[in-house]
This record gives structure tokens, C-alpha cells and sequence, in this order.
């Protein structure tokens, strides 16, 4: 089933309208009808989706139907050439990446990527990276530093793998270097969450001078069913974590932690993919074209400020 359970309302009207449709014909006509049960649906989808809890829009984030890296890639870029591997493990089909363009202009593009069903979710490993796919991610963006190339990564994950294999190879070391040379890198670096926003698996390739996030998705330091572990014992408590978190997108902006929401239509992005990535790549390219003009030193500068000033503390003397 991909319909979510708070969705129900609005499944069964899209139901009940279908069924008139299928028996309506030249000796009976349930037009009135029909039109009557679609002003009640568009009513009935603004109550819905117009007012949606954190927890609801996590599982929106979370639909097997939402659009993907490859999806957006697809629809917004062309001349797309994958490069593979990290030289010195293997290549992680969690986390792509590889050349693109995108409008008139050259990119490195990357993403988490999730599958479309188990078979494909296994081999991709769900969108939890190892520790080679953000080394992969590193030396391909030290490719666009190179060639002096902007980077636009599509952020996808529950979390970075923590398996026992990927603990071994220095999961947590290669988040941590990405962090440190991504700072540094000396290109623009545009970054969207398109789905989840997994902790470190997130931040691993989400140093950014612009971060954007749509309008159904979500960013967090840890999973709701995570937090509520913790907190409460009990995963069930998911959705007054996802509340107590402020891990949309209207709260991290408020906090600085996002530049930009996208919109999406009624339900997520995938009931109109293209509309979102229109959206999407207009607002991509845009902030490239801006980036591009700023020199390097102030665009790193600008860049540490931004991650420098993320967070509240007081200083309390001894």
C-alpha cells in the first residue's frame, strides 16, 4: 500500500468518484454527482494536507512514490556520466555521483539514492551510505574544484550505514573529512534535502553555501523512532519526537539551518514531480549564477560563517 494511513479521507472519495466514472455511460449519468464528490475532494485534500504534523510530513518524506536522486537528475539535467568508486574499497550504490549539466551550465552532481523496490532497495542498501561512498563523493568533488565546477548534491538518507563493515572501514573518519574538506573546497556547493535528512549520513555531503529543503521533507541530528528510543524507551512515541525535534522545513529556517523551502503540491512531490524540479532547478540554477561571482575566499569565508553561526549558547563564567 502506498497510501498513508491520515491520507484515507481522501482515498476514499478518489474512490468513490472512480467507481462513478467506471459505471457512468449513456443511460445513466452521475455527471452531478461526480462534480459534487470533486469540489468535496479539493475541500477535503486542503483539510488534510493543509495543516500537517511534523510526523505527517516525515512519512510523506519517506513515500516509496517521492522522486529520487536519479528521478530529479533525469528531469532537470542532461549529459549525465556516472563516475564510480572511491580507489580504495568499491563503489557504493547508495551514494551516486558524477558529471551533468544543468541548463547552461557544467556541474558535479551527487545524491543518496534509494530503490524502488527490495531487490533495487538492497543493492542501493536503502540510501545508507558506507564510508566509500563518501569518500567517492570527496574525490569527485575534489574533481569539481579541479575544473572549477559547482557541486549540486540531492540529500536522500535515513543515516549513514552503521554496520559492523562500515564501522571497520572508518564510517565515522569519512564523515568527518568530508566535513572538514568540503569546508575548504574551493567551488560552489549547492545542496537540496529532497526526502530525509539522516544525521550524519546527511551532513556527510551537506556542507553547503546553500542549502535548500522541500516542502515535505526533513533534516534532523537524529530519526524521530531514534529520539524516542532514547528519550522514552519506545519507538511508538516517534511522533511527539518528530514535534519536539522542529526538523521541517518552516523550523529550520527559522533557525538558519536552510536557505530556501521548495514547494510541493497538495500530497508531496509525487503527485507532480516535474512541477518540484522545475521549481527546484530554477532555484539551483539561480544560486549558482550568485555563487559563481563571489571570489573564493569570500565564498569560503561566507561558508564558515554560515556553519559557524548555527546554534545558541551563552558563555558562563567560572
Amino acid at each position: 500500500m502506498s497510501n498513508l494511513e491520515f491520507e484515507k479521507p481522501v482515498v476514499e472519495i478518489q474512490k468513490k468518484i472512480s467507481e462513478l466514472r467506471n459505471v457512468s455511460g449513456k443511460h445513466i449519468d452521475f455527471a452531478p454527482e461526480i462534480k459534487k464528490l470533486e469540489e468535496k475532494l479539493e475541500s477535503v485534500r486542503g483539510q488534510v494536507y493543509g495543516n500537517l504534523s511534523s510526523w505527517q510530513r516525515i512519512q510523506i518524506a519517506r513515500h516509496p512514490k517521492r522522486p529520487y536522486t536519479l528521478d530529479y537528475i533525469a528531469m532537470m539535467m542532461t549529459e549525465f556520466v556516472e563516475l564510480h568508486g572511491d580507489r580504495l574499497f568499491s563503489d557504493d550504490l547508495a551514494l551516486i555521483a558524477g558529471f551533468a549539466r544543468i541548463g547552461d551550465e557544467k556541474v558535479i552532481v551527487m545524491g543518496h539514492q534509494k530503490g524502488r523496490d527490495t531487490s533495487e532497495n538492497v543493492k542501493r542498501n536503502f540510501g545508507c551510505a558506507h564510508p566509500e561512498g563518501y569518500r567517492k563523493a570527496m574525490r569527485v568533488m575534489r574533481l569539481a574544484e579541479k575544473f572549477h565546477l559547482p557541486v549540486v548534491v540531492f540529500i536522500d538518507t535515513p543515516g549513514a550505514y552503521p554496520g559492523i563493515g562500515a564501522e571497520e572501514r572508518g564510517q565515522a573518519q569519512a564523515i568527518a573529512e568530508n566535513l572538514r574538506d568540503m569546508s575548504n573546497l574551493k567551488t560552489p556547493i549547492i545542496a537540496t534535502v529532497i526526502g530525509e535528512g539522516g544525521s550524519g549520513g546527511a551532513l556527510g555531503v551537506g556542507v553547503a553555501d546553500y542549502v535548500l529543503i522541500l516542502q515535505n521533507a526533513y533534516y534532523s541530528v537524529i530519526s524521530p523512532e531514534g529520539c524516542a528510543s532514547i528519550l522514552w524507551r519506545s519507538a511508538t512515541k516517534a511522533p511527539e519526537a518528530a514535534e519536539a525535534l522542529k526538523l521541517t522545513g518552516e523550523h529550520l529556517i527559522k533557525f538558519g539551518i536552510v536557505d530556501e523551502i521548495i514547494p510541493e503540491p497538495l500530497g508531496g512531490a509525487h503527485h507532480n514531480a516535474q512541477v518540484v524540479s522545475d521549481k527546484l532547478k530554477a532555484s539551483i540554477l539561480t544560486q549558482i549564477k550568485r555563487l559563481k561571482n563571489i571570489s573564493t575566499d569570500n565564498l569560503l569565508e561566507e561558508r564558515y560563517q554560515k556553519f559557524r553561526k548555527i546554534g545558541q549558547f551563552t558563555f558562563q563564567k567560572a
